[in-house]
């Protein structure tokens, strides 16, 4: 009766170390993402105890950090160049953690990096600040890549309305723009942060310092997935032509590999913390948090650069029961910020907070009204995650309900 969408768990179970259930989605290929697609999920160990966490315990006690740092200056190493060149690509928006990753590499490390970033849908007032901070005060040099507007909204409107996933878009352009301007600047070496791996992806990607391919490249573009639709598709049903969907379009697996371009996390050789990532950004790049928290958590610092972002969280919240304040608090127990008793309260307070903030713009970006928003949403509501009563939508599990 209650048969769980998305291929989820129909028992929902939480974390005795940390808040996350284990109806936690693995991140996907974003440009393969079919509607109705079955969700890899989180694992949990016999003790009740999510891979997420168990992965922060072998951070802790079992990797040689100083070994692994000798790893990452002997890959540097190999890429330096002292032509003036650029010798490594590292994408980001300027929020912590990618104002840590190129400031380091460049400042520490000796590398000349070049930051690429790919446009938010709408940049918020301390988001934009913050890209300015990254280049002006971090010392870094950029370059911003904008894909055309029309069909970017166009997409983030399919993709709300077919897969409610109204971030695919960005997901897509972040995740490929650092390989693709490799392959135009010629650079071989590629740098993100941390690994989703270590927030409960497979497990067993934590063990390799590289992104898998999968992720950002592909055969044949025609073929690949947006907005829930076939670009083949959308290509014949409205006037956009493949030409239109070049920044979308991954580079060629096998052409990347004759080139020798690796694409690296630099988390697998520096010990990541985000909150340190924080600290770091403040003292170094001119990284600013926001003056009030954002909605649906108690962070200011985090993913605070689109105004879009947090109906990212609130979709998440509706698929999976996960918002985003049970992201910021499962990830700061385990780096020992606050106690689980603590994140258990602010996922109580916060999670379900509806972000009202840039309700409107977000309906006028995407082109829908609040009736059809209201629609969608309740459209992908699991019934073994929610039902209703007196005209509301409750959680039938909640971490405060768990008698842990």
């Amino acid at each position: 009766m209650n048969k769980p969408y998305f291929g989820l768990p129909k028992n929902v179970i939480f974390c005795k170390h940390c808040v996350i259930s284990n109806q936690r989605p693995s991140s996907s290929v974003e440009f393969k993402h079919k509607q109705n697609e079955k969700k890899a999920t989180i694992g949990f160990d016999d003790d009740g105890v999510c891979d997420a966490c168990r992965y922060h315990e072998v951070k802790a006690k079992q990797i040689n950090w100083k070994k692994r740092e000798q790893s990452l200056i002997e890959l540097l190493d190999k890429h330096r160049r002292s032509d003036g060149g650029y010798d490594i690509i590292v994408p980001g928006s300027g929020g912590k953690d990618s104002a840590y990753t190129s400031h380091v590499l460049k400042y520490k490390y000796g590398m000349n990096p070049l930051t690429v970033t790919w446009a938010p849908h709408m940049y918020t007032e301390i988001g934009w600040k913050n890209f300015e901070n990254w280049t002006h005060v971090g010392g870094l040099d950029n370059v911003l890549f904008t894909p055309n507007g029309r069909l970017h909204r166009y997409l983030t409107q399919q993709a709300f309305l077919n897969l409610l996933h109204p971030f695919q878009p960005f997901i897509v352009g972040q995740r490929i723009i650092g390989p693709l301007m490799a392959e135009k600047f010629g650079v071989k070496l590629v740098m993100y942060g941390e690994n989703q791996a270590e927030y409960g992806n497979n497990p067993d990607d934590n063990s390799k310092p590289t992104m898998d391919r999968k992720f950002f490249s592909v055969s044949d573009p025609e073929e690949m997935i947006l907005g829930g639709k076939l670009v083949k598709g959308i290509i014949a049903e409205k006037h956009f032509s493949l030409n239109d969907f070049a920044p979308y379009i991954p580079p060629n697996a096998d052409y990347l590999e004759s080139k020798g371009v690796e694409v690296h996390y630099l988390g697998y050789y520096l010990k990541w913390d985000p909150q340190e990532c924080y600290y770091y950004a403040v003292e170094n790049t001119g990284f600013q948090a926001n003056s009030e928290r954002t909605e649906g958590t108690y962070s200011k610092y985090s993913s605070i650069d689109d105004r879009i972002d947090m109906f990212h969280y609130f979709t998440t919240l509706i698929k999976f029961g996960i918002g985003r304040a049970t992201y910021d608090a499962a990830q700061e127990i385990r780096n020992e910020k606050i106690t689980r008793e603590e994140g258990v309260n602010l996922v109580r307070k916060y999670d379900q907070e509806f972000p009202q903030k840039y309700f409107k713009e977000f309906l006028e970006y995407i082109g829908i009204t609040e009736e059809l928003f209201n629609q969608t949403v309740d459209k992908f509501r699991s019934p073994h995650l929610w039902y209703q009563e007196g005209g509301q939508w409750k959680l039938r599990h909640a971490v405060w309900h768990d008698g842990q």
